[in-house]
Order: C-alpha cells, then sequence, then structure tokens
C-alpha cells in the first residue's frame, strides 16, 4: 500500500474550519429537528447532549489519535498501527465502501437543496399557494433529468475543489465557505429571534417530556442515533487527524482543537434550526414533518412573509454550504484511500471517483419516479430509504464498534499507545482512570444502539 506524502493545514483555523464543516451537515438542519419534534422536545436535547459527551467525545480523540499517529487514511493508519499479522486494516476497505454508499444519496439531496436556492432565486415560491409550493417539490422529485443535473453540479465541484489539493482546494475553499456559513447562521437566527420577540410566536424546543420517547418505544433515538456523524467515527475525520501537526493541542476532549469541534455541533449546528421558526407555529405545522419540513413547510413560511424570497434564499445558500462542506471531506478521504491503495495520481483518482459517484448516486434519483415500485424497506420506502439505513444503522454502528476495539484492546492498536498519542501536545491530559470505561461500558453502549437500530 502506497504511503501518500504527508500534506498538512497551512493554518489552525483552516484546520478548524474544515474540521467544522465535517460536523455540520444536513443532519443538523433536518434530521435533528425532526427527531427531537418526535421524541420529548427539551428532554431529547438533553439525552443528547448527555451521549455526546459520553460517547462522541471519546471516540472523536481516537480518530483524531489514530489518524496523527498513522500517518494516513483508514486502511494505511490501521497498517501501521496494528500488530504484526493482524487483519485490522480491512477495515479500511469498509470505511472506503462506507462513504461511498453515503455519498450515492448525500450527494442527490444536496443537489436538491441547491435546486431551491435557484428556485428562491428566481422567486418561484413568490405569491404562492400551499398546494403548489407542494407541487414543486413533487415536480423535483419526478423529473430524474433534473435531479440529475444539479446531482452531477454537486459532484463536479466537489472532485474539482479536492483536485486542487489540501491547501490550494479544501483549506481554502473551507475557510471561505465555513466563513460565509456562520454569517448566513448569525443573520438568520438574529432574524428569527426578533420576530419571536415581536409576538410571531414561541419555538417549540421545550415541548413535552419523556412520554413522547416512551409512546414511540425508541430510547435509541437519545443516544443520538438520528445523527451517526456525531456519535460514530468518520473515515473523514481520521484523515484529518492525518493531517494536523504533531504540534497541535492534545486530543483530549478539553483540549482546543476538539472543543472547537464541539462547538460546531452545539452552536453552529442547532443555532439556527427550523423548530426555531415561529412561523411553523403560525402554520400549525409540527417540526417532525421529516423532508417536507424543509422542501415543504419552510418554503410556505417563506412564501408568506415579508422578504420571504431573501430569508429563503440565505436559508437555502446555508443549506447548501452545509451539505457541501460535508461532500469535500468525504471525496478528500475516498481519493486519499485510492490512491494509497492502487498507488494512484490525484489526478486519476478523482477522474474514477467523478465517474463511479455520478453512476452510482442514479439509482437513489430513480427511486423517486422510474423505480418507484422498488421498496427495499417495504411499503412507501425509497432506494434513498435502504441506502441511508445501511449506512446509519449497519456500517457505521459495526465500524465504530470494531475501530473502538482496536484502539483499547490488546489485539488491537492497545489503550497505552491511544492514551500517550492522545496526550501529545498541549492542552488537557485523558486521565488512565477512564480505561474500564473505554474499555467495557462504551462498547456495550454501541452494542445497545446497534441491536436497538435494526
Amino acid at each position: 500500500m502506497l504511503r501518500l506524502k504527508r500534506e498538512s493545514f497551512a493554518s489552525r483555523i483552516g484546520f478548524l474550519m474544515v474540521s467544522a464543516g465535517c460536523a455540520i451537515g444536513i443532519g443538523n438542519v433536518w434530521r435533528f429537528p425532526t427527531v427531537t419534534g418526535q421524541y420529548g422536545g427539551g428532554v431529547f436535547v438533553l439525552f443528547y447532549l448527555l451521549f455526546l459527551v459520553l460517547m462522541g467525545a471519546p471516540v472523536l480523540t481516537m480518530e483524531l489519535a489514530v489518524g496523527r499517529a498513522g500517518h494516513g487514511s483508514a486502511g494505511t493508519a490501521h497498517r501501521a498501527l496494528e500488530p504484526k499479522g493482524s487483519k485490522w486494516h480491512l477495515h479500511g476497505w469498509a470505511c472506503l465502501i462506507g462513504c461511498c454508499v453515503l455519498m450515492m444519496y448525500y450527494t442527490t439531496v444536496s443537489g436538491w437543496m441547491l435546486a431551491y436556492f435557484f428556485r428562491f432565486v428566481k422567486g418561484t415560491f413568490t405569491g404562492l399557494a400551499a398546494d403548489a409550493v407542494s407541487g414543486v417539490y413533487a415536480d423535483l422529485l419526478a423529473d430524474p433529468f433534473e435531479q440529475i443535473v444539479w446531482m452531477a453540479i454537486t459532484v463536479l465541484l466537489g472532485f474539482f475543489v479536492c483536485s486542487r489539493g489540501l491547501q490550494n482546494g479544501i483549506e481554502r475553499i473551507g475557510k471561505w465557505m465555513m466563513g460565509a456559513l456562520f454569517v448566513l447562521i448569525l443573520v438568520l437566527a438574529v432574524h428569527s429571534f426578533c420576530a419571536a420577540r415581536r409576538g410571531r410566536g414561541p419555538g417549540v424546543l421545550p415541548a413535552a417530556g419523556l412520554e413522547p420517547c416512551r409512546r414511540n418505544g425508541h430510547w435509541q433515538c437519545h443516544c443520538g442515533c438520528h445523527e451517526p456523524g456525531v456519535l460514530y467515527p468518520q473515515p473523514w475525520r481520521w484523515r484529518y487527524g492525518n493531517l494536523w501537526q504533531l504540534h497541535e493541542p492534545g486530543l483530549y476532549p478539553g483540549g482546543r482543537v476538539p472543543a472547537y469541534l464541539r462547538a460546531g455541533y452545539l452552536r453552529v449546528g442547532h443555532l439556527f434550526r427550523p423548530d426555531h421558526l415561529p412561523g411553523l407555529l403560525l402554520l400549525r405545522v409540527s417540526p417532525d414533518a421529516g423532508p417536507k419540513l424543509i422542501f415543504i413547510t419552510l418554503p410556505n413560511v417563506f412564501a408568506n412573509m415579508t422578504g420571504g424570497r431573501l430569508w429563503g434564499t440565505l436559508f437555502f445558500v446555508f443549506m447548501t454550504f452545509a451539505s457541501f462542506s460535508t461532500i469535500i471531506a468525504v471525496f478528500q478521504n475516498i481519493l486519499a484511500c485510492l490512491q494509497e491503495s492502487f498507488g494512484w495520481s490525484l489526478k486519476r483518482a478523482c477522474a474514477v471517483g467523478t465517474v463511479f459517484i455520478l453512476l452510482a448516486s442514479v439509482p437513489c434519483i430513480l427511486g423517486f419516479n422510474l423505480w418507484s415500485g422498488v421498496q427495499p424497506m417495504g411499503p412507501g420506502s425509497t432506494v434513498l430509504d435502504a441506502e441511508d439505513f445501511l449506512v446509519s444503522n449497519l456500517l457505521l454502528p459495526i465500524g465504530s464498534l470494531i475501530y473502538l476495539l482496536f484502539c483499547v484492546t490488546r489485539w488491537g492498536w492497545g489503550f497505552d499507545n491511544y492514551l500517550t498519542e492522545a496526550n501529545t501536545g498541549k492542552g488537557l491530559r485523558l486521565p488512565r482512570w477512564f480505561k474500564p470505561y473505554f474499555s467495557v461500558v462504551l462498547p456495550l453502549l454501541i452494542v445497545f444502539i446497534l441491536v436497538q437500530g435494526l
């Protein structure tokens, strides 16, 4: 396996911005409010934050430690750190497959965001009635050609950015895009809070207690499983750990860099969410409406509010940036895996990756129209649902269990080696007495989540 020349970020702010881009995705503003509305409102958020600390933070430190110590993508890092003769590096192929499956539907949804952005720019929703707004979404899903066009634009732009390299491509566009995203979030949040103070309706976050969770029978949801990027290992994050200079702060959750990543989840991803829009209360719409919340409810809200065309445009710019930042992070990891596994140049890896993702994303699109009769998860389901279940409920939890055991057992890298790497550099230190929790309790929690999600 080829070991690539190790790149590095040009600045700490570049690493923070790109890492925050990984943390902020469609799930932060799509799935999070949906699940929050379904499972207890504010109570769900309390459990979510609890498991973010209990599971998300430890896993994040392990990802960065393996990436930094192994100097490569998932397969290369495992091969460099695993005991001689073991097969932990095979997990790298599973990570590559997971990234590809994720992009098979994520690029389609990102294309929808881009399509809605241009629709708001053109004023398509201005003056439309509720039925007409719903018809716009239905027409988009029914047109495979338009969806393929928007998906292709997303894929081509993503691989183009990655083809420019780390500093000239990913870091440069990441700093510009995430900086703009922070400004957009601030503007939208201020507008939402000001509207609430004018009496247009409160947010719905402090809703019901434990009863909705008991009624729906999914305690698994409180673990944040509907936000898999928060709790489960992500191959692109240990790739960025590889690109992190050794003199940077330590990896313990109290260290500066992971603290900024947590801020990305808690302050950036959740500061402005659809369930905070006062307009939802005015239209008597539940925040658990799922995809319709983004593509039907919110366009209705914007169409019936002063300056709605502008706010709708800004919102879907925000959504496009949030999804695209994740896409370039995943693409970068796919390219690194291809280069290291097959010895390809960056140009060749980009060409192969582009063709593959373009072709592999088509089934998801056809599942809403020409292949609508294919319902792999039961009546009413789509190809997208099956792909999402495969990634979120199988590949990520199983992969996280393997990855965790690699870091904490003597048959893998080992807890002592992980602890040494995590405590390298400045910042707070990870205490050794965490070992029983990392070695026993955390694996059992992940197994419980895996079983509950089946």
